[in-house]
């Protein structure tokens, strides 16, 4: 015969509590459309947490690339996202169009 399983109503407010603490509260998206070699727009502000999310309307793929930082690769007609995990401000570029740059300030939250 099968036992059921009987959490404490304590425990699972403790997990619940873990969970929310862990998940930034305010934690947004920011769209960047990326359209006729332009980032749009070419400056953001964010705070750690958010996730930027950059939208090709071209028909090549492009990049979001940092120096030394992280690269986001772009489909063509697609969409990458990234989240922001640190205090930072940088600059970054297509790998593929140099031409193309963009700026980047996070904040904490």
């Amino acid at each position: 015969m099968r036992r059921a399983l009987t959490v404490p109503k304590r425990h699972l407010w403790i997990a619940l509590a873990l969970i929310i603490s862990v998940t930034p509260a305010n934690a947004e998206t920011i769209e960047v459309t990326i359209e006729k070699l332009v980032f749009s727009p070419a400056n953001v502000e964010a705070k750690v947490g958010d996730t930027i999310e950059w939208v090709n309307k071209d028909v090549f793929a492009h990049t979001a690339t940092v120096k030394g930082g992280w690269e986001v690769t772009i489909p063509p007609k697609s969409s990458a996202k990234l989240t922001l995990k640190k205090v930072e401000s940088v600059d970054y570029f297509c790998r593929f169009h140099p031409n193309m740059k963009g700026h980047v300030t996070v904040t904490s939250p």
